[in-house]
């Protein structure tokens, strides 16, 4: 019955010729006829693919070889395939990121030294002794002395790289772009937490990166680096795959001679070697999702990276205050784990330690930080931050670096055997 009625109504809009019934009617009909398509392609949609991949496969057989003879299917399928191959987005992302990788050189002023050669020497014998020759200071001059990698992640020229490339303040570094120029960096900013430090070169319209989410990075997946390797072959890529995330590890300047250790980095067994510091770690995509560190103590044939997700705040702040802003508790602390529940005979086998060094200049509560206005004492134990469990694959302070400036946290302790909150609002990071 509805059904009649809604044919009357269509042959009456029509008869009456009314034009807004008329129009309606043939939206809902085309909606209706695309909704009818759509449900069809979709049901056959295997089908549809297969018949589509296919001619594309094999279309065009006539196409001949630079010999004159055709191209077999089995060619044709091969040349086809090449555009689905992981060595087809390898290729496609490097080519689009290349340009926004650059090459940096460390240069000092060094004593300059010549050789002075002075006369024979006679004894009171008479006898004659050769002058070895001696070196002499004649002023200094400005030498190479290290090297690094960076990338552009800004059109106006702020360059990301390590900061143990660039950790050296009476230095001067100049940076090598993708099209053989140099330009002359200045040092905007060291991160006082991670190894990292911005740079910037003056002009515009620089080719820049775009950061990925190193969150969703999965293990197995591929990923490629690129930078300065050795400081001789700039813009060298390398292929591998991601082979660990969490990772702790212990990394080290040959410059400074200094270590330290980097918590939460992924591990990759594409090659990265010395000069490859502060260079991108790619996904296939061409977005960054890790800033390379070179130089990791004990390790073989395995890179490390920082995660591009711990590094974004640190871009922002730059971007807008012009310097790194970092929040700050103030504590020294060891990562509790099942063997240090073990040997030390702790109650949990999780948390922060909060433990001092070995001199009176390492206390575990820096004085007067806003872990000290809480409350905390040495060998309390951290639990949670704002109901977040410390573990080893989330430590500390790498929660911390997630939070804000002035922001209030909540704190799990475990102390002297009782379990307490305390609160802590946090501040900024003071360098010593």
């Amino acid at each position: 019955m509805q059904e009649v009625d809604i044919i009357a109504y269509i042959k009456k809009s029509f008869a009456e010729k009314n034009i807004f019934s008329v129009f309606l009617v043939s939206v809902i009909s085309i909606i209706l006829f695309l909704v009818i398509v759509s449900a069809v392609a979709f049901h056959y949609r295997a089908k549809i693919f297969g018949y589509l991949a296919k001619e594309y496969v094999l279309g065009g057989m006539t196409e001949e070889n630079p010999n004159g003879e055709e191209k077999s299917v089995t060619e044709k399928i091969v040349e086809k395939q090449s555009i689905f191959t992981q060595e087809y987005f390898v290729v496609d992302a490097v080519k689009k990121t290349n340009p926004a990788v650059v090459s940096i050189t460390i240069s000092k002023e060094v004593p300059k030294y010549e050789v002075v050669t002075l006369p024979n020497q006679q004894d009171i014998f008479g006898n004659i002794f050769p002058s070895f020759p001696q070196y002499k200071q004649n002023g200094t001059e400005k030498k190479q002395v290290g090297s690094g990698s960076g990338f552009f992640v800004s059109a106006d020229g702020l360059i990301v790289t390590n900061r143990h490339v660039v950790e050296d303040k009476t230095a001067f570094y100049t940076v090598y772009t993708n099209d053989g120029k140099q330009h002359s960096a200045k040092v905007i900013a060291r991160d006082p937490v991670l190894d990292i430090a911005l740079m910037k070169i003056e002009s515009t319209n620089y080719p820049y990166l775009t950061l990925g989410n190193s969150d969703s990075l999965l293990i197995g997946q591929t990923v490629i680096a690129i930078g300065n390797a050795l400081g001789e072959y700039k813009n060298t890529v390398s292929v591998g795959v991601v082979s660990g995330l969490s990772r702790s590890v212990t990394a080290g300047s040959s410059l400074s001679g200094k270590s330290e250790l980097l918590d939460h980095v992924i591990q990759t067994d594409a090659a990265i070697n010395p000069g490859n510091s502060g260079g991108p770690l790619l996904d296939l995509t061409g977005r960054v999702v890790g800033v390379n560190v070179a130089v990791a103590t004990g390790s073989q044939g395995i890179g490390f990276a920082l995660p591009v997700n711990s590094i974004k705040s640190a871009i922002d702040s730059v971007k807008n205050s012009g310097k790194i802003v970092r929040p700050y508790l103030g504590v020294r602390y060891l990562t509790v784990n099942a063997e240090m529940k073990e040997s030390a005979s702790l109650a949990v086998d999780y948390g922060a330690l909060v433990k001092g060094g070995t001199s009176a200049s390492e206390p575990a509560v820096i004085p007067d930080s806003p872990a000290d206005k809480a409350g905390l004492q040495d060998n309390d134990i951290i639990l949670y931050i704002d109901g977040e469990k410390i573990t080893e694959a989330n430590t500390l302070s790498n929660i911390i670096r997630q939070k804000k400036v002035g922001q209030t946290i909540n704190m799990r302790v475990l102390s002297k055997g009782t379990e307490k909150n305390l609160k802590a609002v946090l501040e900024v990071f003071k360098e010593n």
